[in-house]
């Protein structure tokens, strides 16, 4: 079972109050339903790919309406692997809608007003019902962090950005294909969005694994830093054992300044030890990283003006 079907899940086994449970609906029917006629009279279908979901519909539906639903199983086409499940209702489909305050007597409306949501738990089941139509969450584990909810009306999904915004969530708002997406990005942003919903167990499980990723990247940044100081160190090393040994097959290091002398036949008799290890160690000292730096420089600069004279 995939992360986004985990929490999808738990979602549908979340007990709710009345008026909570009809944003809920709201924002399901709003999405995944569709107004047909049947035997001339107004018939609702609800869709679903997940079992869960339709039969989180149909519970609702029976528990809050006491209407007669019935669900149909239909297998989809060859290349397809999911079963669709469709809960029909066949009764008192305009008093339903009409109660949710999503239909205008014809269709079921594009965009549900702000105001109609009257407080905060309200707002939380409208958008775990727009959850359960139409998001998705990738795994923390394995992929980059990312959460949508898909709506095929531009006036929908700015409203779910609204109310997603409300929580400071910094949902954004783009087109996808037919339709369009309100997406937040930052890990934090989708642990707040879980538990807003009510996923508590998913959100605990998104922090830990994103807890144990984000200091498994912290320990790798800092590796990788360690060796790439190393690999300029050795780098760096490197270039003063040439050089020295340019000096002394040329010059010899007794023609070398006493300061000079010393840190070159430190250097050479210490290859491995950092600046500031050799500075500890070289005679007269201890004298400075910088110090060291500065007298290793001058060794430098001389190599290269040997070579251009050579």
């Amino acid at each position: 079972m995939s992360y986004a079907s985990e929490v999808k899940k738990e979602l549908t086994n979340l007990e709710v109050h009345r008026e909570n449970a009809k944003a809920e609906l709201m924002a399901l029917i709003r999405m995944n339903g569709t107004l047909k006629i049947s035997n001339g009279k107004l018939a609702l279908e609800f869709q679903s790919e997940n079992s869960a979901i339709s039969c989180r519909v149909y519970s609702l539906l029976l528990k809050f309406y006491q209407v007669e639903a019935n669900v149909i199983v239909r297998r989809k086409m060859k290349l397809k692997k999911n079963n669709l499940y469709i809960v029909r209702l066949n009764q008192n489909v305009r008093d339903v809608l009409e109660d949710l305050e999503i239909f205008d007597g014809e269709k079921i409306l594009e965009r549900v007003p702000v105001e109609l949501l009257k407080n905060d738990m309200q707002v939380r089941s409208y958008l775990r019902g727009a959850f359960l139509a139409g998001g998705s969450v990738n795994n923390p584990e394995t992929s980059r962090y990312h959460l949508e909810i898909y709506s095929l009306y531009d006036d929908h999904n700015q409203m779910m950005a609204e109310m997603m915004n409300k929580y400071n969530l910094g949902a954004k708002e783009t087109a996808r294909r037919s339709g369009y997406i309100v997406y937040i990005k930052e890990a934090e942003k989708i642990a707040d969005f879980l538990q807003l919903i009510g996923a508590t167990n998913s959100m605990l499980k998104f922090e830990d694994i994103r807890i144990v990723r984000d200091m498994r990247n912290s320990v790798n940044r800092l590796v990788n830093c360690e060796n790439a100081n190393m690999n300029k160190v050795a780098n760096a090393s490197t270039k003063q054992i040439e050089n020295i040994k340019f000096i002394e097959e040329k010059l010899g290091l007794d023609s070398l300044p006493k300061k000079l002398r010393d840190v070159a036949i430190t250097r050479m008799n210490n290859q491995e030890v950092s600046l500031k290890e050799l500075g500890e160690i070289i005679p007269g000292g201890p004298i400075s990283k910088s110090g060291v730096n500065h007298r290793l420089h001058k060794i430098n600069d001389l190599a290269d003006q040997l070579r251009e004279n050579a």
